[in-house]
């Protein structure tokens, strides 16, 4: 990642990835909004059960969202200070290996926000329809 890569695109890279998760967060809330709706109605005890562990599901991921996006943020403050002082990529081992661990965590993030939203659905068709 960081061979290509300048100061600024990894701070560009962080800005976009950040308001991919601002955007999660608003269809968590979304979901669980439409979660709490379906609780409403005379389920199945199974569907019940079901629903109140997409409720875990959602926290979780919450958690995950507010954990990437705050160190995100810390990173992308870091780069932009460093691209304002006309420093060029980090040399040092660990900074590369900390950035890509982390577009790593943000890419299995990904994978797992989707599977959460398609398992949402199928449930939604599963137990609603």
């Amino acid at each position: 990642m960081l061979t290509t890569t300048s100061i600024m695109g990894l701070h560009l890279r962080y800005r976009l990835w950040i308001a991919e998760l601002n955007h999660d967060i608003s269809i968590l809330r979304i979901l669980e909004d439409y979660r709490h709706d379906i609780m409403r109605k005379d389920m199945d005890p199974v569907a019940l059960s079901e629903s109140e562990r997409f409720g875990e599901r959602f926290m979780q991921t919450r958690t995950a969202i507010d954990d990437l996006r705050h160190i995100m943020h810390l990173d992308k403050m870091q780069l932009a200070a460093e691209s304002r002082q006309g420093q060029q990529l980090p040399e040092k081992v660990a900074e590369a290996e900390h950035h890509q661990t982390l577009e790593n965590q943000y890419l299995e993030y990904r994978k797992s926000f989707e599977q959460l939203k398609s398992d949402f659905i199928n449930f939604e068709n599963k137990w609603l329809r």
